[in-house]
């Protein structure tokens, strides 16, 4: 995000937590803290810098549908086609583009989806905290619900209509519409509340806004899968905060534009 704002204050009370956010769709001028007014020729041009932490060059995408909501229609569809949409876009150009952020032992390229469970018991509460997502996709880990993670294996978990997500003092639809972490460096994963609020979808319908989301949440946890140690940009957070709510279609899906580097722009 390049400016700071409201959101980012509350989901990280220090800028020592990496960004790592899809923000809420608003103006970001109308978040700014007063007297931080800041003109156009005054801003930072972003520019991404390797911190020389892993990436994830050969993505494995499992993705985790927690509540009996998604075993029923409409969300049983739903879950359906957000499983299509990581088929094709995890062999599309939005992987493609990628390409520039290689370092030297690390080369990204496309991935994969490897699997998708539907987790039932326990069931999420109305209010479930980063903490009890952690927690959910160990203990299914040790069950054999969810595969073993290696080092490129990423989780997705979305939650049902209804359920808020907190994470870093902030709460979905409040301070974020999704975000991806990591436990001790070694298990990755994204929270994707369902988008139920004005913030979280701006123009675009339910399942538009959840693959934007996902598309960023995606292309930061490949790009800097332990929040600020890959590609990271001190005053303006990770690839896809730069260009948050900047969408475009890639093989009939609503994916969000990501920085370039090499462009300067988001693309």
């Amino acid at each position: 995000m390049a400016i700071e704002s409201i959101q980012e204050r509350s989901v990280l009370p220090n800028r020592t937590d990496p960004i790592r956010i899809v923000p809420l769709n608003v103006d970001q001028e109308l978040l700014r803290p007063a007297g931080e007014a800041e003109s156009a020729a005054g801003a930072t041009q972003p520019k991404l810098t390797y911190r020389g932490g892993h990436l994830l060059t050969a993505v494995k995408v499992f993705t985790v549908f927690w509540g009996s909501q998604w075993t029923q229609q409409p969300l049983s569809a739903t879950a359906g086609k957000i499983n299509d949409f990581f088929d094709t876009i995890l062999t599309s150009q939005l992987l493609d583009q990628l390409a520039e952020y290689n370092v030297p032992g690390q080369q990204i390229g496309h991935g994969t989806r490897i699997g998708t469970a539907t987790v039932t018991t326990p069931p999420p509460s109305t209010t479930v905290t980063d903490s009890g997502i952690q927690h959910l996709i160990q203990q299914e880990i040790s069950t054999g619900t969810l595969p073993t993670a290696d080092q490129q294996t990423l989780y997705f978990v979305y939650t049902p209509p209804g359920i808020k997500i907190v994470q870093g003092g902030g709460q979905s639809c409040q301070a974020f519409c999704g975000y991806h972490n990591d436990i001790g460096g070694q298990l990755f994963y994204a929270a994707m509340p369902y988008p139920g609020c004005q913030g979280c979808t701006g123009s675009l319908d339910a399942f538009a806004a959840l693959t934007s989301t996902s598309s960023h949440e995606l292309c930061e946890a490949i790009t800097d899968p332990v929040p600020g140690q890959g590609w990271y940009d001190d005053a303006n957070g990770e690839i896809g905060d730069i260009c948050a709510w900047k969408t475009k279609t890639v093989a009939g899906y609503t994916v969000q534009l990501e920085w370039s580097n090499a462009s300067g722009s988001c693309v």
